[in-house]
């Protein structure tokens, strides 16, 4: 399957709204999400240090945005003690 076809059956899905987590939640969902981020960035970063190269460095930054979008959403939601 080539990015394009992806791309296009991507485009053909409703967005249902929902968060998967790998994590268990304790209660406070953006908590939870915020550390499953902040879990795969870590090991991503992880990966980056042992392979080095452009895509495993792509994919740690990716991984470290998501965090810190779940961080600023913790934040913004006065949950962060």
């Amino acid at each position: 399957m080539t990015v394009r076809q992806l791309h296009n059956l991507l485009r053909g899905l409703d967005d249902t709204h929902e968060l998967v987590i790998s994590r268990g939640t304790s209660g406070d969902v953006l908590q939870e999400v915020w550390r499953a981020a902040q879990d795969e960035a870590d090991h991503a970063y992880a990966i980056w240090r042992e392979v080095h190269g452009g895509d495993a460095y792509l994919l740690y930054r990716a991984a470290a945005d998501r965090a810190d979008a779940a961080l600023d959403a913790l934040v913004a939601h006065g949950a962060c003690a």
